[in-house]
């Protein structure tokens, strides 16, 4: 089969901003920024995003102003709080800042501003230029709030690079931001395509492409042939790369692959999936007639279907 091409650019990337690494570690020019009016602040609480327009089925980004955060006391919130500089969006600094240790987190702010809401709930209706940042911020924010202490020695660590590292107070040591690899693959004979249903999907009747966590010493390749035959008793060849997604939920990098099945027969492992099946493109057109559900449109799993569909 002839490689497959991203038809289109997957949710949570192409993002706008310069992420700017030159100036993290530039206090001066960060401390300014962070009082400038002109400056943006993403706030996340408890891995939530600020949105408005979800009533009404047309939900975007809340981005706070300079000002708005100055009256909010955002900035650098509260004193030692978490918050991390994010990039420039042309002439505007953008920054997050998690405020989770609060009950009520934005007590002042309007409600007609918005509320903190699931970015996976609304990311398919989002600006890929919103769901971007909004994706990065909420990344950044886990990884900060999740280790703040040291994980040789136990110490506190305090914040480096504008929140894009730390240091150990005892040993020294520094600690960046942690992205896991996981490959997501769709398997096929051809005609056909391997698809799974999990245990722990939401929808009892969706069925996906099968998904994995690349382990220590092994390449992609290999991670993608391994969780397959795992999952599904199935062996593959010709694995092919299509495209990536940001995936921080919490802290993963999704690497999308084909692959060519060698053997067709499937025997799950119970543990992973409660069924494997192989559908044709025909089965997928008609799912609904036939009762089972696909991937939501912002999984890179809904573009490796998608674009299999189209390429017959």
């Amino acid at each position: 089969m002839p490689l497959i091409l991203a038809s289109r650019p997957n949710a949570y990337s192409g993002s706008p901003l310069d992420r700017a690494a030159h100036l993290r570690d530039n206090e001066a020019w960060i401390a300014a920024a962070m009082d400038s009016p002109d400056a943006l602040f993403a706030p996340v609480w408890r891995a939530r995003n600020l949105m408005r327009g979800m009533a009404d089925g047309r939900p975007e980004a809340v981005f706070l102003s300079g000002a708005a955060a100055a009256a909010l006391h955002l900035q650098g919130w509260p004193d030692g709080g978490i918050w991390a500089f994010l990039g420039m969006q042309g002439p505007q600094p953008v920054f997050c800042v998690d405020l989770s240790p609060e009950d009520r987190p934005l007590p002042d702010l309007p409600s007609e501003l918005g509320a903190f809401t699931d970015l996976r709930s609304v990311a398919g209706m989002l600006p890929n230029e919103e769901a971007s940042i909004l994706a990065h911020a909420r990344g950044l924010m886990h990884w900060r709030t999740k280790h703040r202490f040291c994980g040789v020695c136990g110490a506190a660590c305090t914040p480096k690079s504008a929140g894009h590292s730390t240091q150990c107070t005892g040993c020294g040591v520094s600690h960046f931001p942690r992205t896991d690899p996981a490959v997501i693959m769709l398997v096929h004979d051809g005609e056909r395509c391997l698809l799974g249903h999990s245990k722990r999907f939401p929808n009892s009747t969706m069925y996906s492409t099968l998904a994995g966590f690349v382990e220590p010493g092994e390449t992609l390749e290999e991670a993608v042939a391994r969780e397959v035959f795992e999952e599904a008793g199935v062996r593959v060849t010709n694995v092919q790369y299509h495209s990536s997604q940001p995936w921080p939920f919490p802290a993963s990098i999704m690497l999308g692959f084909y692959a060519e099945a060698t053997t067709t027969e499937i025997t799950i492992d119970p543990e992973e999936i409660a069924d494997a099946r192989w559908f044709t493109r025909d089965d997928l057109r008609r799912h609904k007639d036939l009762g089972f559900t696909l991937p939501r449109g912002d999984s890179i799993a809904s573009r490796l279907i998608a674009d299999w569909m189209a390429a017959e």
